[in-house]
């Protein structure tokens, strides 16, 4: 493992989230770091509808990326099996269609063999019940199948981009100089922080400050503190690593759910300013990271972690309350996830059992009381030609 050019692509995937323009060259040098092949993209795709979009790519050839959203999107039997995986839990072509039944449909026939593609790696960002954002890498078909060394240099990066593509959500995907980074996270609705790795407070922004005038979520003693206790103390492993680098952050600080003092629900992103083109920001502000706050959206996206490790639901069950919030009563769900309306009596059925609840509205309310992750339904930005 090239550990200097591993360090070196988790600093670009940074600063993409400043520079939305660098998501060409970080999927560049996932295809390398990967040993993928010739593809990689982010995209946003919806099951029911039919629809998406490619926010960047690379590689690939532009006539079967239209004909992917005019005729194949319909025939990939992988699209609405994809939306059962977790968010950020990896899984290639091969782990939802055998490779020898695979191989024999049309849209690997058609579209992915012409391409030269032999298999897919992907991973869900955010999801709803029936869209999801995802980021993928083709494999080369000489290559064989998705093998455990790709799955474990693609995991490496899993985190990083995630944060990342939730930031520059943030953001709003303005190109960010890094040296006036304070003046465009002035301008965010979003509360934001830039912190020292002791938690130290060196600015805060219009919708911070009146978060810590409010005192229910946040409040500062010289230091941000979370009133969650527990979320406070994954804010502080998240600081102290943002000072070792931006490798060294892992996982910690992505979305980090808040709970306020008068019960809302808040989520926490933390982008770490110690390498690459943000190393620019963190030296003018004497700052290890910036801490973006926001009150958490609608809750109805997947997978909702929390309800289902409380009351053991399945994945299936867990999709259909998603679902069955997202666009209606049980006939609406049932079309929309492609199954039949009986099926989804059963399993209404069963998270009733489970949770105790015994009319839909209850179970609106149970799911309210649960955050969300940021759904990607919103362009990421445009990828440059």
């Amino acid at each position: 493992m090239d550990i200097a050019r591993f360090s070196e692509l988790v600093a670009d995937i940074y600063d993409a989230a400043l520079d939305p323009l660098l998501w060409r060259k970080v999927l560049k040098g996932v295809c390398v770091f990967v040993r993928g092949g010739p593809c990689a993209s982010l995209f946003w795709e919806d099951a029911a509808k039919r629809t998406g979009r490619i926010y960047f790519v690379v590689g690939g050839d532009r006539h079967f990326q239209q004909l992917y959203w005019d005729k194949y999107l319909a025939l990939n039997p992988l699209t609405a099996p994809a939306g059962s995986f977790a968010v950020g839990e990896l899984y290639s072509a091969t782990d939802i269609v055998p490779a020898a039944q695979f191989v024999e449909t049309p849209f690997y026939k058609e579209w992915m063999a012409p391409q030269g593609w032999g298999d897919l790696l992907a991973v869900n960002l955010d999801k709803s019940a029936t869209s999801r954002a995802t980021f993928v890498v083709a494999r080369h078909a000489c290559d064989g199948v998705v093998d455990d060394d790709m799955r474990r240099r693609m995991r490496m990066l899993v985190p990083h981009v995630r944060r990342s593509v939730m930031v520059g959500k943030l953001i709003e995907n303005h190109r960010v100089e890094a040296a006036a980074l304070a003046d465009t996270l002035d301008g965010l609705d979003a509360g934001v922080f830039l912190v020292d790795s002791a938690g130290r407070l060196v600015h805060t922004n219009a919708s911070g400050r009146m978060m810590l005038n409010e005192g229910n979520v946040l409040h500062a003693n010289g230091k941000l503190v979370a009133r969650d206790a527990q979320a406070d103390d994954v804010l502080r492993d998240a600081f102290s690593a943002a000072s070792h680098g931006d490798a060294a952050l892992g996982a910690k600080g992505i979305a980090v759910q808040l709970t306020a003092r008068d019960g809302g629900r808040f989520v926490t992103h933390v982008l770490p300013l110690t390498s690459g083109a943000r190393r620019q920001a963190g030296v003018c502000y004497s700052a290890v990271a910036a801490v973006f706050v926001q009150k958490s959206g609608r809750p109805a996206s997947l997978p909702l972690d929390e309800l289902a490790r409380q009351y053991a639901l399945t994945a299936g069950e867990v999709r259909m309350l998603d679902a069955l919030i997202e666009v209606g009563g049980v006939p609406e769900t049932a079309h929309a996830l492609k199954l039949s309306p009986a099926t989804v009596r059963t399993h209404l059925r069963h998270v009733f059992e489970k949770t105790g609840v015994r009319r839909q509205a209850d179970l609106v309310k149970l799911i309210a009381s649960y955050p969300s992750p940021i759904l990607a339904q919103v362009p990421i930005a445009e990828a440059a030609e």
